[in-house]
């Protein structure tokens, strides 16, 4: 599924999870990617931290995660909390 932020360029894809959560950028819901984008919303000043390409955003205890394919300026965020970046995996020591 392919979801847009309503107030600045974020894009992601939902690569686990379902819609049924309550996932938005920059204080406002995602929609739909082909939805039409409600005019005059604005960015909320607690979610301005921003979006980057190709990181994945995580929340393991709602098993959510989105791949951000258009960056911006809002914040992810689920149920008004804000999405960190997955960690990267460790490599297997080489001895």
């Amino acid at each position: 599924m392919r979801l847009r932020s309503t107030v600045c360029e974020t894009e992601v894809i939902v690569t686990k999870g379902h819609g049924d959560l309550d996932v938005g950028c920059g204080g406002q819901p995602l929609v739909e990617a082909g939805a039409e984008v409600p005019a005059g919303q604005q960015i909320s000043a607690d979610a301005t931290g921003g979006t980057q390409m190709g990181k994945r955003y995580v929340d393991d205890d709602a098993g959510l995660e989105l791949l951000c394919t258009r960056p911006g300026a809002g914040s992810l965020t689920l149920a008004g909390e804000v999405l960190p970046i997955k960690g990267a995996k460790p490599l297997p020591a080489s001895d």
